[in-house]
């Protein structure tokens, strides 16, 4: 099936190559990010931010965060993809956190 689930969904998902070149965005991710489809972004992240995705990249590393932007609360998941095993990218969702949320523990 060739079908892009993630073109409509309400979460920015931006993905890149393990050069930084960004391979894919859907909806989301080029309303917030505007269309950075074939550029690197590392252009678009200071030294710090440069820093944890070489880590991520070296080191099949998971980056998890909230930040608040626009009077939003938003989580960031950022973590490597793979392809036969091996880390060919990352990945990132940018999910918009609703003011109040439940927590369930199904521990």
């Amino acid at each position: 099936m060739d079908f892009d689930f993630f073109k409509e969904i309400n979460v920015a998902v931006t993905v890149s190559d393990k050069e930084g070149n960004v391979v894919y965005q859907n909806n989301s991710s080029v309303d917030v990010n505007g269309d950075v489809r074939g550029n690197n972004m590392m252009g678009c992240h200071n030294e710090r931010s440069q820093q944890i995705i070489r880590h991520m990249l070296a080191n099949a590393a998971t980056n998890v965060y909230t930040i608040s932007k626009k009077g939003k609360k938003k989580l960031i998941y950022q973590t490597p993809w793979y392809e036969d095993g091996e880390v060919k990218g990352l990945v990132e969702l940018s999910i918009i956190l609703p003011e109040e949320m439940p927590h369930y523990d199904r521990g």
